[in-house]
């Protein structure tokens, strides 16, 4: 699903339910980060398009990266946007860390599940299990309502501790 905002849908549920123990923004910024391989194969027709960056040990790597700079980003981000919230906008180093994990490793499960040049578990493996797992119809609706969902959640729990 190279850029899409599909990849979101599952983080914004995500979110919602770890609230401030998860970022979305990192999440975000991991998204990108994955998708700058493909992007480059795309513009130059060098390459392999689902690369090395959509294998768990590419991923990884790009998820150290995302996770120290999507930090900073983030709080800039948050900065910058002005947004209110009863929360510090500091996200801490373990919580930058396990959204940008998350936001690589499921970039690399969606992708694996509908993309046949995606080796997940090279170079160990050429074999692609996830391939076809579900349509991608299918694929598309779930991390849709998986954001419907989250959304929901997220600002249902903030009316509720507004309210409270």
């Amino acid at each position: 699903m190279p850029f899409t905002p599909f990849h979101m849908g599952p983080g914004i549920l995500i979110k919602s339910l770890l609230q401030g123990g998860f970022s979305l923004m990192v999440f975000g910024w991991s998204q990108i980060v994955m998708d700058i391989q493909p992007l480059v194969v795309l513009i130059t027709g060098e390459g392999h398009l689902h690369g090395f960056s959509h294998t768990y040990i590419g991923a990884s790597l790009l998820a150290v990266f995302s996770g120290l700079t999507g930090k900073y980003l983030s709080e800039l981000g948050l900065k910058i946007l002005k947004m209110d919230f009863s929360f510090s906008i500091e996200i801490s180093w373990l919580v930058s860390f396990i959204s940008a994990f998350m936001g690589c490793f499921s970039h690399v499960i969606l992708d694996s599940i509908i993309h046949a040049d995606v080796e997940p578990f090279s170079p160990f493996s050429h074999n692609n299990g996830f391939l076809g797992l579900i349509s991608v119809s299918t694929l598309h609706t779930l991390c849709l309502y998986s954001g419907f969902l989250g959304a929901a959640i997220f600002y249902g729990v903030g009316y509720l501790k507004r309210s409270s």
